[in-house]
């Protein structure tokens, strides 16, 4: 029996002598879904730190409440029932994962560390919106795509292509859901860190969707519950091939901001391409710079994160005329 509330122990309880039936709430079916889509380790760790959060709180007395003599080191204490048992051995095996997951968000923290001058793009929305396919269709990577809900629990990070100079980084995030339960948001909070440092977020809306309305909504609230609602958004109207031409003209009116789009179409998503690199561009400032010879590891780097207009060689050294983001040009004069 499936009921589409969270429901407290005790309810679920009653619900299952009354209907003689398992009964699952929102929560444990969405976990279930998490669980059978994860697929790396950081994924599976978190998954299980939520799905083990979930069920502590029902774990259930299984020897009748009676309450059992014991001791040693591990073993059950004086009095201590199987219903107690049980619940420490939750909280031990959470702790473990728990320990486990931190050291693979340490790596995961040094790596956006090395990219924290780059021009970061995330993608995010609800569940099953399309961003996955948007991924493919703007890095050219091989990411995987589904029609179904929650395709995607990794953070992949790729490189937009064609490649820009300096380069912009995309990243896909896990989909969205109403009532998302809170042991998943907790786990996952990590993972949408992407979200939260990124300087453009692409809100991926499925326009032919009647509920996408509140699906915004859903997208909104997850975002300032992880920190996310100060950085700047574009909404996406994507599968905007499935909507029929008045419907398109509505939607136009609605929602002047937004890109109407289909991640299928090439010239969509050039578009779109082209869109954020004009969204980093603004920003760039033009300048030039003489690196001596005796720098001129500093000419490859000016190459990887400016955009170099014109290059030079004299006596001195190398003079490049270029544009680039202030931080990134001071961080530059400072080295030379």
């Amino acid at each position: 029996m499936l009921v589409d509330h969270d429901l407290s122990p005790s309810q679920a309880r009653n619900l299952e002598r009354a209907t003689s039936a398992e009964v699952l709430d929102r929560s444990a079916v969405i976990l279930a879904i998490f669980q059978r889509h994860a697929r790396s380790r950081e994924a599976r760790l978190q998954v299980e730190i939520a799905r083990l959060s979930y069920w502590a709180p029902r774990v259930r007395e299984q020897s009748g409440g009676k309450d059992r003599e014991g001791g040693g080191i591990g073993g059950r204490g004086a009095g201590e029932s199987q219903l107690e048992l049980d619940r420490r051995k939750l909280r031990d095996r959470i702790a473990e994962l728990r320990a486990e997951i931190k050291a693979i968000e340490h790596e995961a923290g040094v790596r956006r560390q090395r990219r924290e001058e780059q021009n970061k793009v995330a993608l995010v929305g609800y569940t099953n919106a399309g961003k996955s396919s948007l991924m493919r269709a703007l890095t050219g990577s091989g990411v995987a795509v589904a029609d179904r809900l929650f395709a995607t629990l990794d953070t992949t990070v790729r490189a937009l292509q064609p490649e820009a100079k300096p380069r912009i980084l995309v990243s896909d995030t896990v989909g969205f859901i109403k009532k998302l339960p809170h042991e998943l948001v907790a786990s996952f909070r990590s993972t949408l860190v992407e979200a939260r440092d990124a300087e453009l977020l692409l809100q991926v809306v499925d326009a032919a969707d009647s509920a996408f309305p509140a699906q915004i909504e859903v997208t909104r609230a997850v975002l300032q519950d992880i920190g996310a609602q100060q950085v700047p958004r574009l909404l996406l109207l994507n599968k905007i091939d499935r909507v029929d031409a008045a419907r398109r003209k509505e939607l136009r009116s609605e929602y002047p901001d937004a890109l109407l789009l289909s991640a299928k179409d090439p010239e969509d998503v050039a578009y779109l391409h082209g869109h954020i690199r004009d969204f980093f561009e603004r920003d760039m400032i033009e300048a030039e710079l003489s690196i001596p010879y005796a720098k001129q590891k500093l000419v490859a780097e000016i190459h990887a994160s400016c955009r170099v207009l014109s290059e030079a060689h004299d006596e001195h050294g190398t003079r490049l005329r270029l544009r680039a983001r202030p931080e990134v040009l001071a961080r530059l004069r400072a080295a030379v």
